[in-house]
């Protein structure tokens, strides 16, 4: 049956994480024949996107600027006070800087669905005063699970913070718009989750939406493929530079194991490696993990989906942020172990990567959960829904 050609507009902060996603949806909708543009910070967007993508400003130069000036200050941040400060000085702030560009990015682009990641909330308010159908494109699934249920407090503030940027907008109801009654995307499914089937029909839990631009070279030849395993070792894009410690002593931990491990870490960071350590600023990370037998991560979102996409066990060490949600799923999940990212010492991480490459029962897990994504569809499975919607 030939499908109707539909607009749809994604609206994104300026993460890499979080647009990564919505690249892989956007590839298939155009392939299926529909037009797709974003609304953001161009500079963070253009070398995530295929040349000649349609990219609105939403986010200034100056804005990121400050956001980067703040960026030390926040890496230092744990518990309450990081969600306080993610909260004031990054999504309300960035909510109100982005309003003005995505309500012109809607009235240029005159989409028929506006996609919207769960941390902008101008999108969601610019689509519904502008009576569109929204669509939340949700990058984490730490929030399906209430991680601050144990907080009311805390859990009560967030939902103030949401209902006063609401109002300033005149939408006086109390509904979170951030998660659409249209469809939630959730790039996940009940198998790392947990149980998913209390959730309305319009929750789409399609499973990890891969597509990442293609980095720059990798000595593919330094791996040593089938003769001793080989581990990534990454803290990902926000928290490399705060992760001195926590690389040093991994290079300690692997030093002495019959295994290749590559560390993705800024230059200088990991300043004596060992032979078994390769350090890189950047790599290929979804053909890389095609040749890797397991891996080290900060508990981010992306990492471990597209980890447990290709089946391996982890070692995860959570920072702050949805992190130590996305480990205990993990660990609940049977896929891997946690260890402290700010305490961790190199045995006790030596152990850890030890018994997820030696105990069966982790990368059988792990294999479960990676059969589940390929059932649940990914990005095609997204664009599917989204055609349906329009």
């Amino acid at each position: 049956m030939e499908v109707t050609p539909r607009r749809f507009l994604f609206a994104v902060p300026p993460l890499t994480g979080h647009i990564n996603p919505t690249v892989a949806v956007a590839a298939e909708l155009v392939k299926r024949g529909h037009r797709v543009a974003w609304v953001g910070h161009p500079g963070s967007l253009e070398p995530l996107l295929r040349p000649g993508s349609r990219v609105y400003p939403a986010v200034s130069e100056a804005f990121t600027a400050r956001l980067q000036a703040g960026r030390e200050e926040r890496l230092k941040l744990r518990g309450p006070a990081a969600l306080k400060f993610l909260w004031e000085e990054f999504l309300v702030p960035l909510g109100h800087t982005m309003m003005p560009g995505v309500e012109a990015a809607i009235g240029r682009f005159r989409p028929d669905v506006v996609v919207s990641d769960q941390q902008v909330l101008a999108a969601p308010v610019a689509a519904r005063l502008s009576g569109l159908p929204w669509v939340t494109s949700a990058t984490t699934s730490a929030e399906f699970t209430r991680p601050l249920a144990a907080m009311p407090l805390v859990e009560e503030w967030v939902r103030d913070q949401i209902g006063a940027f609401q109002l300033h907008y005149g939408i006086e109801d109390l509904l979170d718009l951030r998660f659409s009654d249209h469809l939630v995307l959730v790039y996940s499914t009940g198998a790392l989750i947990g149980d998913v089937s209390f959730f309305p029909e319009h929750f789409a839990f399609v499973g990890p939406a891969l597509e990442r631009p293609r980095e720059g070279g990798f000595p593919w030849e330094w791996l040593e493929t089938g003769r001793r395993p080989a581990v990534l070792v990454s803290l990902g894009t926000v928290n490399g530079a705060a992760g001195a410690r926590f690389f040093q002593v991994a290079a300690d931990a692997v030093r002495d194991m019959d295994l290749q491990a590559v560390f993705v870490a800024p230059a200088g960071m990991v300043p004596d490696p060992p032979p078994n350590v390769l350090v890189r600023d950047h790599v290929p990370q979804l053909p890389l993990l095609e040749r890797m037998s397991a891996v080290v991560s900060h508990g981010g979102h992306n990492t471990v989906c597209e980890t447990l996409a290709n089946g391996l066990p982890l070692v995860v060490a959570p920072i702050r942020d949805d992190q130590p949600v996305i480990a205990r799923q993990v660990e609940e999940a049977g896929a891997g172990v946690t260890v402290r990212f700010t305490r961790v010492r190199a045995a006790e991480l030596r152990d850890a990567l030890g018994r997820v490459l030696a105990d069966e029962s982790y990368r059988s897990a792990a294999g479960r959960i990676r059969d589940s994504f390929t059932a649940a569809g990914g990005a095609a499975q997204a664009a599917e829904r989204l055609e349906k919607l329009a």
